[in-house]
């Protein structure tokens, strides 16, 4: 006679209505958090620039008109960006989320999950929105690059290696090279990759100096922000950068065009009968431009 229980007919219970969901939240990056916006932009709008070359003569009477007020122009190209997808809800029912995440009856049409869905969505899109201004043929990269005309490029800066003090001595002499006529602002960013700027923390860490505070780190919206020792420079770490680019420039001559900023997290999210589908549409318009070039130094690293 058999004895004891015998459930080997039994598969190994697994309570996934009860375990935890966890999304996947990335490292959003948002460059737009530092850098001015100039919204309404359908495809092309410029970038109206003044400036006066003032000459100045001795004398009175004698005096002659001299100089001259220069009107031009740097356009900001806006691009179309659109995420649409479609879910087909019915695909749950034979998984642990068709208990958990649809409501009862054979019509799928809600999803107890649509809140996390839609910010997956909104957190996804900025950070490829932040690669996207880096990254695009006329994006940040290219303007902070040699090949954009009137960037400083300092000559004999090292690369970034992977621990060490002389990520400093770059910063520094970017800094150096700086026009004077900015030197005074006090929206001057150093911006970095995220890499790069756990190199700077750990190279400030390094010098054990009386200045470094931990506390000093902040996140904005998923970009790493420090002050600089000592200069009325902050260092900020984006997703947007991905290799050894070092670069400085004034916040306020460093301009993102978009259609309407909140396009990315007003999108649409709905159910199309139709289809038997849960959709979203996220569209939006983006570009960038600088003002004058010639306020920003650069390692003209990739």
């Amino acid at each position: 006679m058999a004895t004891g229980l015998n459930v080997s007919a039994l598969a190994d219970f697994n309570n996934e209505v009860a375990g935890r969901i966890v999304p996947k939240i990335v490292f959003e990056g948002y460059t737009t958090s530092i850098l001015p916006i100039q919204e309404g932009i359908k495809f092309q709008e410029p970038l109206n620039l003044f400036d006066v070359d003032l000459v100045i003569q001795t004398g009175s009477c004698a005096a002659v008109t001299s100089g001259s007020f220069n009107a031009t122009q740097r356009n900001i190209t806006v691009t179309d960006r659109v995420s649409y997808d479609g879910l087909c809800l019915d695909d749950l029912n034979s998984k642990y989320l068709g208990i958990s995440a649809l409501s009862a009856g054979s019509y799928n049409e809600t999803f107890a999950l649509a809140g996390t869905y839609s910010d997956l969505i909104v957190n996804q899109m900025k950070k490829k929105d932040d690669q996207f201004l880096w990254n695009t043929t006329d994006g940040l990269g290219k303007l902070t690059s040699g090949s954009t005309a009137g960037v400083v490029v300092p000559a004999g800066l090292p690369a970034i290696p992977v621990i060490t003090t002389s990520i400093l001595g770059v910063i520094d002499d970017l800094i150096i090279n700086l026009s004077d006529d900015v030197a005074d602002r006090d929206d001057l960013t150093v911006w970095v990759s995220i890499a790069t700027f756990r190199k700077y923390v750990t190279a400030l860490r390094t010098l054990n100096n009386f200045y470094f505070d931990p506390g000093a780190i902040s996140n904005r919206h998923g970009i790493l922000q420090m002050a600089y020792p000592f200069q009325n420079v902050k260092v900020v770490g984006t997703t947007g950068i991905t290799g050894e680019r070092v670069a400085l420039m004034p916040d306020a001559y460093a301009v993102v065009g978009t259609d309407l900023m909140s396009d990315v997290t007003n999108f649409s999210l709905w159910y199309d009968i139709n289809a038997d589908e849960l959709k979203h549409r996220l569209k939006s318009k983006l570009g960038v431009q600088v003002a004058y070039p010639e306020y920003i130094v650069s390692n003209d690293r990739n």
